[in-house]
């Protein structure tokens, strides 16, 4: 079983890879989502939203965090796990000139490509900055609002990251946050496979222990607001199981869910 380091090395490694791979989405054949058929069961459509701008959507998520996280004008936004911008600049419509949207990301690549899109659209007021998630380089008591799609799964220590949150966020300061939780056990061998870390499966904990981590932060009023089952395709399965295990593994196809929490400090 890789360490921490060697996991976060693993995740890092595959998004620089997708930067890289400027024509392509998150679901290529080395991607963060495995097949394109997982990609249109995991991520969800911003195209409605004010804000969205198509180079900035690498297709990675798995909610729509700032659809429903109460950005208010003049906010002071931060974006956990911000890749090349999407869901700041989404942010950046809600709380116009007055407010301040702040990215972290721990990738190079995508830190130069967030400040490649914001530089494109002239925004004084958006930032992004390298820094790991469960040790944000920001002051305390500095958010409003703190968002997040498809990130803390990827983290192996979850409970410092929504320390780190609420250290962060302003007294009576919110979160709404997007990802991938179990209510039930994964097969040893996706588990065991580090593609599928990096896939926004691996790292996902159960949906109670995720809830758990949040309560016992100090965060009160949680509230799931949106969730649903994910999917992963036979095409995909195939890849780590055999038919036997997927026979099995598919008594319960509501294993993997992506949720959207809100909570307050």
């Amino acid at each position: 079983m890789e360490s921490e380091t060697e996991l976060k090395e693993i995740v890092k490694e595959t998004y620089s890879k997708i930067v890289s791979e400027k024509n392509s989405s998150c679901c290529g054949s080395s991607s963060c989502c495995g097949s394109k058929k997982t990609k249109s069961v995991m991520s969800e459509s911003y195209d409605s939203l004010e804000g969205y701008n198509p180079d900035a959507d690498y297709g990675l998520g798995c909610g729509l965090p700032t659809k429903f996280a109460q950005i208010k004008k003049g906010d002071t936004v931060i974006d956990l796990g911000s890749g090349a911008g999407n869901d700041c600049f989404v942010a950046r419509a809600e709380t116009g000139e007055t407010g301040k949207i702040i990215g972290i990301d721990f990738t190079p690549e995508m830190i130069e490509k967030a400040n490649e899109n914001v530089k494109k659209l002239g925004f004084t007021n958006v930032e992004f900055i390298k820094g790991d998630i469960d040790n944000i380089p920001l002051n305390s008591d500095l958010a409003d609002v703190i968002v997040s799609n498809c990130v803390l799964n990827l983290v192996p220590n979850k409970q410092a990251v929504f320390k780190e949150i609420y250290r962060v966020l302003k007294p009576n300061g919110h979160f709404s946050i997007s990802d991938i939780v179990l209510t039930g056990q994964l097969p040893e061998k996706l588990r065991s496979v580090a593609a599928m870390y990096a896939g926004c499966v691996l790292g996902a904990v159960e949906k109670d222990l995720y809830l758990k981590y949040i309560q016992d932060t100090g965060f009160k009023n949680i509230t799931i607001q949106k969730e649903k089952n994910i999917v992963i395709s036979d095409d995909e399965l195939k890849n780590y199981l055999s038919d036997e295990e997927i026979a099995v593994y598919k008594k319960d196809l509501n294993i993997i869910k992506s949720i959207t929490v809100y909570a307050e400090k």
